[in-house]
Formats: structure tokens, C-alpha cells, sequence
């Protein structure tokens, strides 16, 4: 969850801002309508930058405005997805009809600069965001695994300073962890119920909703019976008993709570590809290289259909129940991905049993109803301006959500942006993207003015400080050896207090730090060493890897040529390459080692 990439994501996407098309009044004629609860057939709408003016409306065409027809077509609000973790790729959601996102962990500054950006009026590039910021865990429990320190809490009276703390930092809501494990992270501590009722406690006190995180059935009763105010998974298992599926809807009615399964990620845990989303051209063609590997992956590393069987039976006694369902993708895991997933997730509610109507009510009106978020989430003289027209009736067929005409966020047509995106896309797969090499190979390029190399934003100190950690590297320019290569010294301090502590120097081979670069051209990796005779790691990090994948070496003291194929950094897509690094650590203690000559060759 690095800030760096967040950082640039949103830098991004600020950018992209300008490609929206700007006007005047929009007209959609002789469209049906899903209001987020309801369809009408024939209506014309219109509306303007800012609001929905007249769902309904009747009058001649405006001076100005724009049509857009819509016989055969469905307009819908603009989606909400109930559950991400949006911390990078901001640019997506719009571009598959989601146009806010509700934000379940993410990094802060993140948060706080989508709320300015949204206060200012310049947010049309980018889903709305609200969000949970930093949830509510154990120490060293679900959350803590990323490598980036959180604030944890050990006692209920703990909670009201972290409640209040995380309201000061701009939190929407508080999210509560009741989780021994998940997403293959193993046993992790947990917070007891005790804790997990006094934050609840603490939430409603500041007028916050409190929602909880939970992977066990147990853990769903004892968070509705502490008075939480959702649920925001539900979780795997075989086929359960009708009673007990019964009650717990039963409790989560009585407790007046809203409940949000996300399959998407569950099936990503059973290991399950039930949807081809890339096998959809038309969806494909908005989707990077990156972001398919995503998309792909799976926890679960065999197929496990059979676990889905436990969510499905809940979701159907829940909405018998009349619980409300949000759909929520946890987009930001692996098996997600942000935007395009809301359309499998909306499959997934169907086949749990909802109605198309009902899923729809469940990525629109229902989320902006549990969550307080105003006028959104639907079509209505007042509602926000985000709207999506899709080709077909997504209330009979709701895969007809896939099929989008025109997105609109604050009223602007996202229209150039998807353009843009696809010819991004097709630039990337013709193979125009792909990086050049060197005749040589030789990507290190030291001198005493500058640590430089032929692309990228070059080689620069990289520790664990910006995860919090207290590493420490000094790096420092040598004498040229016999060949005329100019070695460069690493003297790291690897601190202790991560489990992931490192101390390096990284070369960021795209334009900006930690930006992707397309490095398929190479095969192999060669470099010369020299140091202490210890086992270091040359660390490869993918733009859709949240962490690097390592190859340890040794440092000896002579000098030694060493090869790696870079096909022994599995896991990483050579086309999307975020950094190389030359690291030390995770354990704590002093290293020095000398670097030069450094290569990417293609044989």
C-alpha cells in the first residue's frame, strides 16, 4: 500500500481530468430509467453539471444542451461500489460506471486529498470517495500485514481516542476487525468482543456508523449482537443448515443492520472463476496489462466452488429477511479490480438469488441510503449528476450493465477519458510501450554527479522509513574499477520493529518513482558485488504486486559476476515493473556491499 504509487495514481488521474468533456444541460430522450429503486419506461431526462434537473422532463430542448438518445437504452445512477480498498488506479471506477466508492482501509493522505478535491469541484475525473481510513484492529492482526504501521488497540478503553482520533483525520465511519485470519494472511490476533462493542459504542457517540469486518459466523452474530451497524463481508463455507442461515437473518433484521456479501473477493479465495470480465471486449479494452494480472489472480490457489455455498444461502435469507444489500466488490485484492468488478458483483447478487432490480437497488440507492450519503444513488429532480447509460434493460438482464453507452460524473461525459484509456490499452498490447534496452544492457550509469541511467527516473536510497520503519542507507560513489565501471557503495542499517524491514537502492525504471515500466524486452538481470558475505536480495516489484518478490544473492569479498533470470521473480509481470531494488534485510543489523556494472539483457 505504498504512498509513493498512491501518490502518483492520484497525480494520474488528476491529469485526466482535463480530457472530460465540458458543456452545457445534458438530454437523455426516450431513455427507461432505473431510478435506484424503480424502472420507468420513456422518460427524457435532463440535467446539468451539478444536479438532475427534471427526471421527468417534458418541455422543448434547451438552448444549448446536448442530446443523447436513448431509445433501446437504460439509465441508471452512476454505481456505487459499498466496499473498496482505494489507494491507487483512481482513474478506473468512472470508467466502468462506478462513480463513488466507499473506501473500507486506506492510506489517509489518500482520503484527505479526495475530500478537498470533492469540496473543490474537481473530482469529475475520479469516483467520489468516503471512507473508514484507518480500521480498528489488533495488534498484529488483519490490517497490520502490509508493512505500513497502524495505530491498533489492545483494551476497550482504548476506543473512544481511537475513534475520535480517526474522525480528526476525516474518517466518514469506523470500521471494526473481528478476524482470526483472511485473504491466506494465516492466524492473526483479533480484537475480543469486548473491544470491538466499545468502539461500536465510541462510533455512535461521535453520530458515526460502526461496521464490521468478519470471516466466520460466529464472529457476524457476535458483531450484530455488540449493536454494529453492517456487516461488510459475509463468509465462505459448505452448505448450511436452513435454521441456522434462518436465525441469523432473523438478528440482522431485528438489529436493523445492512449486510455486504462481496463476492467478488470471496470467490477469489475459493480459487473460483466463475466470470470472464476480460472475455467481454468491449471491457477488455479498457483494461491494462496490470490491472489484468490483478483481475486474474486468486487467493485461493485451488478451485473451492463448494465454499461459495455458505454466502449465497445467507444473501438469499437475507434479502428474504428484507436486510438491506449493498454491493461491494473489495476491489484493491487480488481478483478485483476497481470499477470492472462492480459488474460481476451485480451477476454474483443475482445468482444469490436477487431479482436484477434488487442487485441494481443494491449498487445505487441502497448504498447512498445505509451510508448517508445524500442525493446519489439515484435518477430524481435533486440527485447528483452521475449517471450511466447502458445498451438493453439491465432490470431483466443485468449483465446489460456491461454494455455502457456514456458515463457521466458531475455531469461531464467521461467519454474522452474511456478513449483514452483504450488507446492506452491498445498501445500497450501492439508492444508500442515496451522499453528499449541499451546495446549494452547497462542500466547503472554512476558518476559522482549523479546516480543516473538511460530511462527511468533513475537509482535512488529506498528504506522502510516511509512504512514507518527506521532503516537507514548512505550510498557512495567509488573509484572506477579496471574496466572503467564506477562501483557504488551501499552501507545499510536494517533497524528492527518490521517484519519486513529493508534498506536499499532502487532503480525505478519509469518515468516517476514507482511508476510502471514495460521491461519485457529483457531476460535476464546481471550485476557485479562485492561486500561483506552476506545474503542480500535483489528485489522486483510489479505494479500489481503490493509486495516485491526477492532473489537473494551473497556479497563476497572479491568481485563476482551474477546472473538472475528474471523468470525467477515469480509473480511479476516483466511488462509492469514498478522498481529494482538491491536490498538488506529483514534482518536487523549492519551491511555493506559494493554495486557496479549493473545490466538488463535480452539473452
Amino acid at each position: 500500500m505504498s504512498t509513493i504509487v498512491a501518490e502518483a495514481a492520484l497525480a494520474a488521474a488528476g491529469l485526466s481530468i482535463s480530457c472530460l468533456a465540458l458543456g452545457a444541460a445534458t438530454l437523455v430522450q426516450d431513455v427507461r430509467v432505473f431510478d435506484g429503486k424503480a424502472v420507468h419506461e420513456r422518460r427524457s431526462v435532463l440535467f446539468d453539471d451539478v444536479r438532475v434537473v427534471d427526471a421527468d422532463f417534458r418541455g422543448p430542448v434547451p438552448a444549448g444542451a446536448r442530446i443523447v438518445k436513448g431509445a433501446g437504452r437504460t439509465l441508471l445512477p452512476g454505481l456505487i461500489d459499498a466496499h473498496t480498498h482505494a489507494f491507487r488506479q483512481l482513474d478506473l471506477p468512472v470508467l466502468f460506471g462506478v462513480t463513488t466508492q466507499i473506501d473500507m482501509f486506506s492510506a489517509v493522505p489518500v482520503m484527505q486529498e479526495a475530500r478537498r478535491s470533492m469540496a473543490a469541484g474537481r473530482h469529475a475525473g475520479q469516483a467520489d470517495l468516503f471512507s473508514a481510513g484507518i480500521l480498528a484492529t489488533a495488534a498484529g492482526g488483519h490490517g497490520t500485514q502490509f508493512g505500513v504501521p497502524i495505530p491498533t488497540l489492545g483494551s476497550p478503553g482504548e476506543a473512544q481516542a481511537f475513534v475520535d482520533a480517526r474522525i480528526a483525520e476525516g474518517s466518514d465511519f469506523i470500521k471494526i476487525v473481528l478476524e482470526a485470519g483472511g485473504h491466506g494472511a494465516g492466524n492473526m490476533h483479533s480484537l475480543d468482543i469486548a473491544t470491538a462493542t466499545a468502539l461500536i459504542e465510541a462510533a455512535h457517540r461521535r453520530g458515526k456508523l460502526a461496521v464490521v469486518h468478519v470471516s466466520t459466523e460466529h464472529d457476524a452474530r457476535a458483531a450484530l449482537e455488540a449493536g454494529a451497524d453492517a456487516l461488510v463481508h459475509l463468509f465462505l463455507g459448505a452448505v448450511p443448515e436452513a435454521s441456522a442461515v434462518d436465525s441469523l437473518a432473523k438478528l440482522a433484521k431485528r438489529k436493523n443492520v445492512f449486510v455486504i456479501p462481496t463476492f467478488t473477493v470471496m470467490e477469489s479465495m475459493a480459487g473460483v472463476r466463475s466470470d470472464d470480465l476480460l472475455g467481454d471486449a468491449d471491457l477488455a479494452a479498457l483494461v491494462e496489462r496490470e490491472g489484468a494480472a490483478t483481475l486474474k489472480a486468486r487467493y485461493g490457489q485451488q478451485a473451492r466452488p463448494e465454499l461459495l455455498a455458505m454466502p449465497k444461502a445467507v444473501t438469499a435469507a437475507l434479502a428474504r429477511a428484507g436486510v438491506p444489500i449493498l454491493a461491494g466488490t473489495d476491489a484493491g485484492n487480488a481478483g478485483t479490480l476497481y470499477g470492472i468488478s462492480m459488474h460481476r458483483e451485480l451477476a454474483a447478487l443475482v445468482e444469490a438469488g436477487l431479482s436484477p432490480t434488487a442487485a441494481l437497488t443494491a449498487a445505487t440507492s441502497a448504498p447512498a441510503a445505509a451510508f448517508r450519503l445524500g442525493q446519489r444513488g439515484c435518477v430524481a429532480k435533486g440527485c447528483k449528476a452521475d449517471l450511466l447509460l447502458v445498451e438493453g434493460d439491465p432490470t431483466r438482464d443485468i449483465t446489460a450493465t456491461r454494455r455502457i453507452v456514456e458515463v457521466w460524473k458531475d455531469g461531464q461525459s467521461a467519454n474522452a477519458l474511456r478513449d483514452a484509456k483504450r488507446q492506452l490499452v491498445a498501445q500497450e498490447q501492439s508492444g508500442s510501450t515496451r522499453q528499449g534496452l541499451p546495446a549494452d544492457g547497462r542500466i547503472s550509469q554512476f558518476s559522482a554527479a549523479r546516480l543516473g541511467s538511460p530511462f527511468g527516473s533513475g537509482w535512488m536510497p529506498s528504506t522502510d522509513q516511509y512504512a514507518g520503519g527506521k532503516s537507514t542507507v548512505k550510498l557512495d560513489v567509488l573509484p572506477a574499477l579496471a574496466d572503467g565501471q564506477i562501483p557504488l557503495a551501499v552501507q545499510a542499517s536494517v533497524a528492527p520493529g518490521l517484519p519486513y524491514a529493508w534498506s536499499s537502492v532502487a532503480f525505478m525504471p519509469g518515468a516517476q518513482p514507482m511508476q510502471p515500466a514495460d521491461l519485457s524486452a529483457a531476460r535476464v538481470l546481471r550485476f557485479k558485488v562485492r561486500g561483506d558475505g552476506k545474503t542480500y536480495q535483489v528485489m522486483m516489484m510489479g505494479a500489481a504486486n503490493s509486495r516485491p518478490i526477492s532473489v537473494p544473492f551473497v556479497a563476497g569479498k572479491e568481485w563476482e559476476d551474477i546472473s538472475m533470470p528474471l523468470s525467477a521473480f515469480a509473480g511479476i509481470d516483466p511488462a509492469a515493473v514498478a522498481m529494482l531494488a538491491f536490498s538488506a534485510g529483514p534482518q536487523p543489523g549492519e551491511y555493506r556491499f559494493e554495486l557496479a556494472d549493473v545490466r538488463l539483457l535480452a539473452q
